[in-house]
């Protein structure tokens, strides 16, 4: 007997019950009021085989139907019958069409001419600005639309690509077990110094994103070996962390505190003003080192080595520093041009950063996060970046035990 409601038949493949994509789905319909039938389902006969489902989508009226659809599209399901990708012209500067579509972080492959062609990139939450004739798909901010630009609307000719749970031994063997500060320590260092080897071998970068609790556990010069030995290639933080840095190569203290015992220095308070002043003085932390004003430290390194960094500039900071970009669609540019290409990323002690950092991470860049407060990693899932694999412990003593993992093993 025929549907009297809309539906849908969508095609999904992939390896479906380790990475439970079609309990997803079906949990996606239910959840959001619609209805489903299993039309098809023939699992991988070995664990290398791909398996196929056909499902059927049911909506209450067209309206739902295109909802259920945004959903289970976002999970890699195809229609069985595509149609090419709708496209309409932003109305001005500045503005997507109505009926955008909105991007995840998975790759992403847009329908034209019966064709599908791949989107440059993988971000959530930006638009895909499209050139029919050339036949090209590319991720637009919100910022850079241009008035009569041409971007996808709806749901139909979009494919995506979701990540599946890797099925190498020598990946992540903690990747989907949930955040937890129970996890064997040397088994996780271990699993992240083989993940940073691998990545330096293919050439890839690896981003840190770190806060100030990295200077004011003294784990600053762990980290720094880590950019040293070439395992971490770009750094990612606020005016904090480069000025608490600054603060203890030049007072040998952070937020007034001594790093080597603990003590408050009297007067200590100002440290971190003074030290953000001499280096405005001199020009700038390149400067700086140059003049030898600057001769030891985290950001010393960077400098020495020439390594990038991006110090995206918030309303509390003190000074900045020259290098704080304090414009921050200028700073989330900068942000963007090195996680496009990333290998991987530690996010370490920095919440608000991470989130950033996350949001811009295409869901293929393993994401490490490494906070005390599991609400951190938390936080990082419930805003989409649900690669993130959370490590509940003190980041001084993890950067410690990671960067003489790292020596031992690349000696």
């Amino acid at each position: 007997m025929p549907h009297r409601k809309p539906y849908e038949d969508v095609r999904v493949e992939g390896h479906l019950i380790d990475s439970q994509i079609v309990s997803k789905m079906m949990d996606d319909i239910v959840e959001n009021g619609g209805e489903f039938e299993t039309l098809r389902f023939e699992v991988g006969r070995t664990n290398e085989d791909p398996s196929v489902a056909e499902i059927r989508v049911i909506g209450r009226d067209q309206t739902h139907l295109t909802q259920l659809m945004t959903a289970v599209l976002g999970h890699g399901a195809v229609p069985l019958d595509p149609h090419d990708a709708e496209f309409e012209p932003a109305p001005c500067d500045g503005v997507f069409p109505e009926r955008f579509y909105s991007t995840t972080n998975m790759d992403t492959f847009v329908r034209m001419r019966g064709e599908w062609e791949r989107v440059r990139g993988a971000e959530m939450d930006l638009g895909i600005r499209v050139d029919p004739d050339a036949s090209t798909a590319e991720l637009v901010t919100m910022g850079d639309v241009r008035e009569g630009d041409l971007f996808v609307v709806g749901h139909m000719g979009i494919r995506v690509v979701p990540v599946e749970r890797p099925r190498e031994k020598a990946a992540f063997e903690f990747m989907n077990s949930s955040v937890s500060s129970e996890k064997p320590k040397a088994q996780v260092i271990g699993d992240v110094a083989r993940m940073l080897r691998r990545v330096k071998r293919e050439g890839r970068s690896a981003i840190a994103v770190v806060g100030p609790a990295v200077v004011h556990t003294g784990a600053s010069p762990h980290l720094a070996r880590l950019f040293e030995m070439g395992y971490l290639t770009v750094l990612f933080g606020g005016n904090a962390v480069a000025t608490h840095d600054i603060e203890s190569a030049l007072y040998g203290t952070s937020l007034g505190v001594r790093i080597d015992n603990g003590t408050i220095v009297p007067g200590g308070h100002e440290h971190h003003l003074r030290s953000i002043n001499r280096i405005r003085l001199c020009g700038g932390i390149a400067a700086a080192v140059e003049q030898g004003i600057l001769t030891s430290g985290l950001m010393y390194t960077l400098v020495r080595a020439g390594t990038p960094f991006v110090l995206a500039g918030s309303i509390r900071d003190d000074g900045p520093l020259p290098e704080v970009i304090t414009d921050v669609i200028e700073a989330q540019g900068a942000m963007r041009a090195h996680c496009r290409d990333a290998g991987a990323c530690i996010m370490l002690s920095t919440m608000l950063h991470s989130i950033a950092t996350g949001n811009m991470l295409p869901a293929s860049t393993t994401t490490v996060c490494v906070d005390i407060n599991p609400a951190v990693v938390t936080k990082l899932a419930d805003r989409g970046s649900f690669q993130t694999v959370g490590i509940v412990t003190d980041v001084g003593l993890f950067l410690e035990q990671l960067a003489n993992e790292l020596a031992r093993e690349g000696a």
